[in-house]
């Protein structure tokens, strides 16, 4: 079976990462149209070395006949035209916020919860997680299934590329200007990014935690376990690609060190590496590019009864948005899950 793809918000740095995994992966596509705001309308987007695609309108766009849409357009877009679409019969894998906490929409990692994916049916949409969510449940889910988790502390070191591509223009002035005494130009973060961290990434809340704060803690419950308690602290760091974090991880029962590396390495999307020397570790320039969620760092934590702790970076466009919706897509056409209206 062949299917007919809409990427919605193709001009955007994730939708071009679907794009280019898409191409990558051999998606089994029939057809590839790029949709995105009325005045994206006639850019050239390229979909693997040989095909370019010509960027239509998203608002006027009939989504009759397609199979399959990989949204990436912004939240409130969304909100408008995923339900168009899944009204005419496309499934709809939705990268944005909008309708993660949907009870009626599941929430998929497919290494983490596949068993999920049926609920799609309700809704015909599937809610992509947040970046920092997906790679950190890659890691913890092996580690829940043998000891049970309790709590998770976790801080977050999360690049400019998760602010799209004006994030990454303005890091790259304002690293470029700070060599010439150019004042720094601050329009997409609350301060200057370059060769600086803000502790702030998206809306604050009543109880001062962030929404992307919130995000990791609520997400992780709907994924993988409603029991565990998570506390987040989500930083913006001047690095362009490439998500980071340090978890802190409380367990129900014992866990060794060696069991959490033997889990590790039978979990698929998932690599292990930890040298205990110099540069022994990944970082997030090492992930750019890469499929894999790495993981190093990993020791004992001894302020808790059971605790590990590890270091954990992804490729946040890849593993982070793109390809975490494309395995989706891959899932449910292995489950013979897209509609039959494929040729």
């Amino acid at each position: 079976m062949v299917y007919r793809v809409a990427v919605v918000g193709a001009t955007g740095a994730v939708g071009r990462e679907i794009l280019k995994t898409l191409a990558e992966r051999n998606f089994p596509v029939s057809k590839v149209v790029a949709l995105a705001s009325a005045r994206s309308v006639g850019q050239q987007i390229s979909f693997g070395e040989k095909t370019v695609l010509t960027c239509q309108n998203l608002e006027t766009f009939d989504f009759t006949g397609f199979d399959l849409g990989l949204f990436s357009p912004g939240a409130a877009i969304s909100a408008v035209h995923a339900p168009r679409a899944a009204a005419a019969g496309c499934v709809v894998i939705d990268n944005t916020s909008h309708f993660r906490m949907d009870p009626d929409i599941p929430l998929i990692v497919p290494e983490v919860n596949p068993q999920h994916l049926h609920l799609f049916k309700k809704r015909r949409i599937i809610a992509n997680p947040n970046c920092s969510t997906i790679q950190m449940l890659v890691a913890l889910k092996p580690l829940h299934d043998i000891a049970r988790i309790k709590r998770v502390v976790v801080a977050t070191y999360q690049s400019v590329s998760g602010a799209g591509k004006e994030g990454m223009d303005e890091l790259f002035a304002q690293s470029k200007g700070s060599f010439v005494n150019d004042p720094p130009l601050v329009e997409q973060f609350t301060k200057p990014i370059a060769f600086n961290c803000i502790p702030h990434i998206d809306k604050f809340m009543d109880d001062g935690f962030t929404k992307e704060e919130w995000k990791m803690a609520a997400e992780t419950r709907k994924i993988l376990d409603p029991d565990i308690k998570v506390v987040a602290t989500c930083v913006r760091v001047p690095v362009f690609i490439g998500h980071a974090e340090a978890v802190h991880v409380e367990f129900e029962r014992p866990i060794t060190e060696a069991q959490a590396r033997a889990a590790w390495k039978k979990m698929p999307g998932l690599s292990v590496f930890d040298k205990r020397e110099d540069g022994g570790y990944i970082t997030p320039l090492d992930a750019v590019h890469e499929d894999d969620v790495y993981v190093s760092r990993l020791r004992r934590d001894p302020t808790v009864e059971h605790g590990l702790a590890f270091w954990c970076v992804a490729d946040n466009l890849r593993k982070g948005a793109a390809l975490n919706a494309v395995q989706i897509a891959e899932a449910l056409v292995k489950m013979k899950m897209l509609d039959k209206q494929a040729a």
